[in-house]
């Protein structure tokens, strides 16, 4: 039986455990975002047509949830328009109260939970496992953090076992790492491929909106809260965990969503880094990549061990940051000691630098 010895904790802070927790890894998300667009904005002079295409990803998906937006309220679609900056989705039928701010929920909020959503079915198939939920209702505060905090860990390690067991020759693993970049490159538009760039957009303006989309109908934000305590009650009651499962899948959105960040964010780097390399020496890193996987593979199809594929992920990655930091040192001025400039100097007889 549930102990009720905390009648406010209960009524009151306990629903709101899981909600804190969502915001939270939400918060990361956005700055995660954000990061990644300033990493963007590095690289647009040399690679224009990649940021245009991130870009253009992102704004695909804003115009999606933008459309699910229509279609849930039943307003219809009849004008879908989308190109590398811009994207619009007009209803067949304009409606308003709580069915346009459900239209503007999908649109400001729909992005950063929508499309990791997209990969949750396949790494719930490519794990082969069921995550683990905790098994109770909670009646406090601090027990629904917990049950939130085990819920998530659950399914980061799964996820992560996953990731770092990945067969990059299997048609299905490659596939989803594919999408995993597909969708850190894009979650969100970056908003840097407006050649007059007029507006900067940052993650605030984000916030605004989604501030602006509490604030001027409060009544509707209200109602949602009432709702998710409505459901804590009755899960509660009937002493089920729904209310925290379902919160819990939020979180899980947001940490894929986060993931996919950090490999974009490599990627993003490694091409920033790459660029300072002169010549067709910069290609090498790339052909490192795959050529140091494959004959990992090739070693341990020959002679097969346990963690095989954790193995070739960690030789490849190791292998590609080595050449990376040689060549760096090597054909470019970086990494140059005080030894190599006093070098250079006694050779060409003049004491000094220009």
């Amino acid at each position: 039986m549930l102990d009720l010895s905390s009648p406010i904790d209960t009524l009151i802070f306990a629903p709101l455990a899981p909600i804190l927790g969502v915001l939270l890894f939400w918060f990361i998300q956005i700055l995660f975002i954000e990061s990644q667009k300033y990493l963007l904005s590095k690289i647009w002079d040399k690679h224009q047509p990649l940021c245009r295409f991130t870009n253009l990803i992102g704004i695909l998906f804003q115009t999606i949830c933008h459309a699910l937006g229509y279609t849930v309220t039943r307003s219809g679609i009849s004008t879908f328009y989308i190109s590398v900056d811009y994207g619009r989705v007009e209803p067949k039928k304009e409606k308003k109260g709580m069915f346009e701010w459900i239209s503007n929920a999908f649109l400001f909020i729909g992005p950063f939970f929508i499309p990791p959503g997209i990969l949750l079915i396949p790494i719930l198939l490519l794990t082969k496992k069921t995550f683990e939920t905790a098994p109770d209702a909670y009646n406090t505060f601090s027990q629904g953090m917990i049950h939130f905090g085990e819920n998530l860990f659950s399914f980061s390690k799964s996820f992560f076992e996953f990731l770092f067991t990945i067969d990059l020759l299997h048609p299905g693993h490659l596939g989803f790492l594919l999408l995993l970049i597909f969708l850190g490159m894009g979650i969100r538009p970056s908003y840097i491929a407006e050649e007059k760039r007029r507006e900067k957009i940052s993650m605030i303006y984000d916030l605004k909106n989604i501030k602006n989309l509490v604030l001027q109908k409060p009544l509707y934000p209200i109602i949602l809260l009432l709702l998710s305590y409505i459901i804590f009650y009755i899960s509660l009651i009937l002493e089920q965990n729904w209310y925290t499962t379902v919160f819990s899948i939020l979180g899980w959105l947001s940490i894929t969503a986060i993931v996919a960040l950090l490999i974009g964010h490599m990627l993003v780097l490694l091409i920033k880094t790459t660029d300072k390399i002169p010549g067709i020496w910069k290609l090498l890193p790339y052909i490192t990549i795959i050529v140091s996987y494959i004959t990992a593979r090739i070693i341990f199809y020959l002679h097969p061990m346990d963690y095989s594929n954790t193995i070739s992920l960690l030789t490849t990655i190791c292998s590609t940051s080595l050449i990376t930091m040689f060549l760096i040192k090597h054909k470019t001025n970086k990494f140059k000691t005080d030894t190599d400039i006093k070098g250079r100097m006694v050779e060409d007889g003049t004491g000094r630098t220009s």
